[in-house]
Parts: structure tokens; C-alpha cells; sequence
């Protein structure tokens, strides 16, 4: 499956933003989808997770209770809502697809610029 993600941008602190990851190719819904991010200088990290039924979802203790992971299997479409967000969030937001037990297709970043 390949993976488009957009969305992001300059949002003050405690704004909000709705990232979007289109998916291309068959099977979109067999993939467990997930969200993770790089801030300059560091490593990768993951953000929130979904399964291929959207029942069940998964958040990195920094984002929980702020972020929301949901989906659309007939758009093909995973999206990251992001409420009161923090100059810490400044980060490249990639989206990724997972069919087994490691993350095995990406999609290229898109810039979420939180200013104080």
C-alpha cells in the first residue's frame, strides 16, 4: 500500500490540526495504521495506532487525551486529529502501515510547526 499523508502546517499553541493519510493500492484495510513522528534531532517515535476495524487504538502517553487516530476503510484514509497542541509537537508526521509485526510501508512526512 503506498501512503500520502498531508495536512500539516503553523498552528499557534493550543490549537488544533487534522492530519490525513491516503492510502493507495489493495488491501488498505488489512493494515494495522499507525502515526509517528521526528523532531529535529531526534529519533522517531511513535504517536497512535489504529487497527483494521478502528476498534481498537493506541496513544504514546505524550499525546494521549489530546490526539485522536481514526479511519475510513471504503477512502482508504487514517487521520490524526490533534487538539491543544504544544510547541513540543513540532515534529515531520509520517503514517505508516503494518500487515505482521513491524511497520512496513511509509509515507513521506508533512510538517506540523507548533509556535508558542
Amino acid at each position: 500500500v503506498q501512503l500520502q499523508a498531508s495536512g500539516g502546517g503553523l498552528v499557534q499553541a493550543g490549537g488544533s490540526l487534522r492530519l490525513t493519510c491516503a492510502g493507495a493500492g489493495r488491501a488498505f484495510a488489512d493494515y494495522t495504521m499507525g502515526w509517528f513522528r521526528q523532531a529535529p534531532g531526534k529519533e522517531r517515535e511513535f504517536v497512535a495506532s489504529i487497527s483494521w476495524t478502528g476498534i481498537n487504538t493506541v496513544y504514546a502517553d505524550s499525546v494521549k487525551d489530546r490526539f485522536s487516530i481514526s479511519r475510513d476503510n471504503a477512502k482508504k484514509t487514517v487521520y490524526l486529529r490533534m487538539n491543544d497542541l504544544e510547541p513540543e509537537d513540532t515534529a515531520a508526521y509520517y503514517c505508516a502501515a503494518k500487515s505482521g509485526p513491524s511497520w512496513s510501508n511509509w509515507g513521506q512526512g508533512t510538517l506540523v510547526t507548533v509556535s508558542s
